[in-house]
């Protein structure tokens, strides 16, 4: 008689109290985050946090130096990326910089979903700056890129706590790609929100983790709003795990709160579809 236990118990039980000992965070995006929001900071001191891990410091050069931000003449230091991005812009672009190093598995299957999330996440978060813009919420398209990029941070930490398991050997049994995405889905916006609380990260981003999906949700959250929109035109063009074609975005509830037009969605599609990893 086995007493060996099923993936989801066992990834229920991994995921379980306190998930700061995931490889999900570079402490370095995150206090960067917490300081936005405490506005207790000096730039020198952003900049030196950055510069004390080089490793991450030469990945936010060169993502710094990419297609996400072009037009602007190249930085060269973190202090002129820090002084020609503003404090919000670097923040962010060292999220997506050390969060570009964990969407990694050294397992094949998990990899490629990892790949495509990370894809889904790019996408996401540049349809939301995109959006935040053109619905009239300039002021928001820096969060709404964060929001973006965040709101499945859930299926990042399932997918790591599955490696986990696998690495150590926890079981025998067969993990299929239905029972991965079913895990995902049925987990991943409570498990994103708890783990966005226990890294205490803004509650804008906590609201959007676990509220992407959930069809009673604030309505007058704007910034939630637009990243939910951003997140159906991914669903819509297939940058996602769960692509449905059959979508239709102007008859969802949150173009007609943000007010869009049919061209606009369409423009919408095309700048989600066009953007991911291929951009940086």
């Amino acid at each position: 008689m086995t007493t060996e236990k099923p993936f989801v118990e066992l990834i229920r039980d991994r995921l379980a109290g306190d998930l700061r000992g995931l490889p999900v965070f570079h402490s370095v995006a995150v206090k960067l985050q917490q300081m936005l929001v405490s506005r207790d900071f000096h730039i020198e001191e952003v900049i030196r946090l950055i510069s004390e891990d080089q490793s991450l410091a030469s990945q936010v050069l060169k993502m710094g130096n990419s297609s996400f931000y072009t037009g602007l003449s190249k930085v060269a230091t973190i202090k002129d990326a820090v002084v020609r991005l503003g404090a919000q812009e670097i923040a962010n672009l060292v999220m997506m910089a050390s969060q570009a190093e964990q969407y990694k598995s050294g397992n094949p299957v998990l990899d490629t979903f990892l790949q495509k999330l990370w894809d889904h996440a790019l996408s996401c978060a540049t349809g939301a700056t995109w959006l935040a813009a053109k619905a009239g919420y300039p002021s928001l398209a820096a969060e709404a890129f964060m929001g973006g990029l965040l709101h499945d941070i859930g299926k990042l930490a399932i997918i790591k706590a599955l490696d986990e398991i696998l690495q150590a050997g926890g079981t025998k049994a067969n993990v299929s790609e239905m029972l991965i995405n079913e895990i995902l889905d049925t987990m991943h916006e409570d498990v994103g929100h708890r783990l966005m609380l226990s890294w205490s990260l803004p509650e804008t981003y906590c609201a959007i983790t676990a509220n992407h999906h959930n069809t009673e949700y604030d309505g007058n959250d704007t910034l939630l709003v637009i990243v939910r929109l951003a997140n159906l035109a991914c669903r819509k063009v297939g940058k996602a795990l769960n692509p449905d074609p059959a979508i239709a975005l102007f008859g969802a509830p949150e173009a007609q709160f943000l007010g869009i037009k049919e061209i606009t969605l369409a423009e919408l599609e095309i700048i989600v579809e066009d953007a991911g990893t291929q951009a940086l």
